[in-house]
């Protein structure tokens, strides 16, 4: 089967490899669409592991169980999660899921962007759904980010009518400002280094739109009547917009990274202002089962379209094309690759 190996973002190679075999309690799925994350283009996060086949946001149809399998069969359309928690340990049970041994380990392979996936049972137990027919194989691919964004709402306390700031306007920040605006926030605001972006940011729902080199703190008060935003999202892995978010957050707000900045990399924190003001910082990474149901239901109920975010599609063999284009952060969203194409 053809794979995309990626050695670093300028250097994605069409290569082939043999098609997955199964064991008994295996399946085999052939991807119909998988999602370039802003993860993905992290060169510092994937070259200490490569060569390797990214690709974690995938749709596509089930054409081989293993004979024990017996809870999905042959024609089914599925989206499967790349990492699974347990459910189990005591970081499961206390609702940490991203922090699960298991979650940490597990995986499909190769990866998604490859013409086949094989699926182990414990990713079939746990981390495998099948499409209602109101979702396409794009809805699909949308399921595991914004499950992400939905796990960062839930553990930031999201609540109806708050003035959201989301600092950086990529795919992440463009997500989030699409579930602030169907949960009903009041006022979003969002920043960005690129026009392009910005633009963006306000077709799917921002109220203002801030260009980050200009003063973020000043203006986004001024556009909230002068106080700052119930909830901060760090969308962007810089100090800068670190920095901008603890000058931003009102009195007893809350500041949500969802993107990290490099490892290694020390941000000054102003504690003192953060302790008197009583903010709250919290993080999150990845998604539980619940924020994946919760996801699909919000992409089935139409409650949060998604469609409108591709603006590129490549074939597998030009996936170099869509990590040079997510990389460079330009005129580009959520890029798509079609392994069968």
């Amino acid at each position: 089967m053809r794979v995309a190996m990626y050695y670093r973002n300028s250097d994605v190679r069409l290569q082939e490899m043999p098609k997955p075999e199964l064991g008994s309690s295996e399946m085999l799925v052939k991807v119909i669409a998988s999602g370039i994350c802003g993860s993905d283009v992290m060169e510092w996060y994937r070259i200490k592991r490569a060569p390797l086949i990214l690709g974690h946001e995938i749709a596509g149809d089930i054409v081989e169980v293993g004979k024990d399998v017996h809870q999905y069969k042959v024609g089914q359309r599925v989206f499967v999660s790349h990492h699974v928690p347990c459910t189990k340990c005591r970081y499961c049970l206390a609702g940490h899921h991203s922090t699960c041994d298991s979650l940490r380990t597990t995986n499909f392979f190769p990866g998604g962007f490859a013409e086949y996936i094989r699926v182990p049972k414990i990713n079939i137990e746990l981390g495998t759904y099948v499409l209602p027919k109101e979702l396409t194989y794009d809805d699909g691919a949308f399921i595991e980010p914004l499950a992400c964004v939905v796990r960062g709402f839930r553990l930031a306390g999201f609540r109806r009518g708050m003035t959201i700031l989301v600092l950086g306007s990529g795919i992440a920040g463009l997500l989030n400002i699409k579930l602030a605006k169907a949960m009903g926030a009041e006022k979003i605001i969002a920043t960005d280094i690129s026009k392009y972006r910005l633009d963006a940011a306000k077709r799917f729902g921002a109220d203002v739109a801030i260009d980050a080199t200009e003063d973020v703190p000043k203006l986004a008060k001024e556009a909230n009547g002068g106080r700052g935003a119930d909830l901060v999202i760090v969308c962007a892995g810089a100090v800068q917009p670190i920095d901008q978010a603890f000058k931003t957050i009102d009195r007893g707000g809350t500041i949500l990274l969802f993107a990290p900045p490099k490892p290694g990399v020390q941000v000054p924190v102003p504690f003192g202002d953060l302790w008197k003001d009583e903010i709250t910082i919290t993080m999150t990474y990845a998604g539980s089962p619940g924020d994946i149901k919760e996801a699909i239901e919000l992409l089935r109920t139409r409650k949060l379209i998604v469609k409108d975010m591709i603006t590129h599609r490549f074939g597998l063999a030009d996936t170099g094309r869509g990590f040079e284009l997510v990389a460079k952060a330009g005129d580009s969203i959520k890029v798509m690759i079609e392994p069968q194409k």
